[in-house]
């Protein structure tokens, strides 16, 4: 499970990446899609990519251009999927209340039954 910071950049990977297996770019491509009024640093942005990288989401490798860090990043399979993770954890969140639902039902059926023998 992602935190929701890593959660962020993560967003903002994918969203760069724009579809395709892989991608170039920058810490500054990234902080511009990154929501505004987080705490996002150049080392928290890279602790992320790194912790991405070992939950296998990514494959990072760091270079530099003109000066500049870049990251060549390509997607693995949980990285691909990405965008279908807000779709499963809603569905996931949804059989949870679901089954509550049912456990609070069970239990309310269960108290009026017993009620009834024990009444006489």
């Amino acid at each position: 499970m992602l935190s929701r910071y890593e959660h962020s950049v993560m967003g903002a990977v994918y969203a760069l990446c724009d579809g395709k297996d892989g991608c170039m770019v920058s810490l500054l491509d990234i902080m511009s899609i990154l929501p505004t009024g987080g705490k996002y640093s150049a080392e928290r942005i890279d602790r992320a990519l790194r912790s991405l990288q070992a939950d296998g989401y990514v494959d990072i490798l760091s270079s530099e251009r003109r000066g500049e860090k870049m990251y060549v990043i390509s997607l693995k399979g949980d990285g691909r999927d990405f965008a279908d993770l807000g779709a499963r954890r809603r569905r996931d969140f949804m059989y949870k209340i679901f089954l509550a639902f049912i456990g609070a039902l069970a239990t309310f059926v269960f108290t009026l039954i017993i009620k009834a023998i024990f009444k006489n």
